[in-house]
């Protein structure tokens, strides 16, 4: 099953995106500032959430570590 039609599954992949685009931001920001349009626009847009929204996503991120805990 693909996590398009798990909504847990999907929420974790939205956060490991958002979490790696940050990261790959902080180590190389020129990369994804010349690549503001296309595909990896998605992911440039994905590190501005990262780091306007982080104690946020800090939070959803230890929610779905706990989650997966108690779930399996």
């Amino acid at each position: 099953m693909t996590a398009l039609f798990n909504f847990q599954s999907l929420l974790l992949v939205i956060l490991l995106t958002i979490c790696t685009s940050t990261y790959v931001h902080a180590i190389a920001p020129t990369f994804m500032n010349n690549h503001k349009q296309g595909f990896i626009g998605i992911f440039w847009k994905a590190a501005r959430v990262g780091e306007r929204l982080s104690p946020y996503i800090s939070l959803c991120c230890v929610f779905m570590a706990v989650s997966m805990l108690i779930g399996s």
